[in-house]
């Protein structure tokens, strides 16, 4: 396989830095650059770090990046004039900001996720599979715990798995969002989905989805105890979306789950 051109946006971040990291360690990829969204006056893996422009990315054949949805975007925009491939782990995008990266991958081949583990994905698949077979006899709700410089609550793991819910009962997801709790001890279910933060310590990641007849409790559970596995499922991905034309891909492509 020829080496892939990497760029790696937000460098300075706690996923820039790993997926820097696990580039280097991966034969396939080749870092040609990496950018911030300020001047730094030091080097990165050998790289001085660039704002997000045309110069930045045109030696690159892919682009993954890890910021904030703004960043993002604008990201989107330079990659569609390039005919760059771009592999998003950013989350906390509002639903009209979900609808220009779909128009952005009408252009040029974008894969998506909220999350890039290859258990978090499985997870997601099973929550599809116990909400369409439990049906509405059984209420849910989302408990997520990561580290407390996380800033985004709920997680965009904790909304792709309250997603999963929604595809199993057939429904418009925005329409079953419930309420969103803050380091609560407890939170109810309720016909909505309701979703608990925990923000504490320097924990990679905790994700339950509950089921609950009132008879009984049903829970599925992933702890993630590597910041690793995101990086090496990102590398993955944009592995994986060398290949393919435009469109909008998720990790559930690169897995082939039905």
């Amino acid at each position: 396989m020829k080496k892939i051109n990497l760029a790696v946006t937000g460098c300075l971040g706690r996923m820039g830095q790993q997926i820097i990291k696990s580039a280097k360690n991966e034969k396939n990829f080749k870092l040609v650059a990496v950018t911030e969204n300020k001047i730094i006056n030091k080097k990165i893996s050998g790289l001085k770090p660039q704002l997000n422009s045309v110069y930045a990315f045109k030696n690159a054949n892919m682009i993954i990046d890890f910021t904030i949805p703004k960043c993002t975007l604008e990201i989107l925009k330079i990659a569609s004039k390039l005919k760059k491939r771009v592999v998003i782990g950013t989350t906390g995008f509002s639903k009209k900001e979900e609808n220009q990266i779909k128009k952005y991958s009408r252009k040029i081949p974008i894969l998506k996720a909220g999350n890039m583990s290859l258990g978090i994905n499985l997870l997601m698949y099973l929550t599809e599979i116990a909400s369409k077979s439990l049906g509405n006899n059984f209420f849910s709700k989302i408990f997520e715990v990561h580290h407390r410089h996380k800033k985004d609550h709920p997680s965009g793991t904790a909304l792709m798995l309250g997603k999963g819910i929604a595809i199993g009962k057939n429904k418009e997801f925005y329409k079953l969002l419930g309420k969103k709790y803050l380091n609560k001890k407890t939170f109810p279910y309720s016909k909505k989905i309701n979703f608990n933060s925990i923000r504490k310590g320097q924990i990679v990641g905790n994700h339950k989805v509950l089921f609950s007849s009132g008879k009984e409790t049903i829970i599925l559970d992933h702890e993630a105890f590597d910041r690793s596995l995101y990086s090496e499922g990102a590398l993955t991905a944009a592995k994986w979306l060398m290949s393919k034309k435009p469109g909008l891909y998720s990790m559930r492509n690169v897995l082939n789950f039905k």
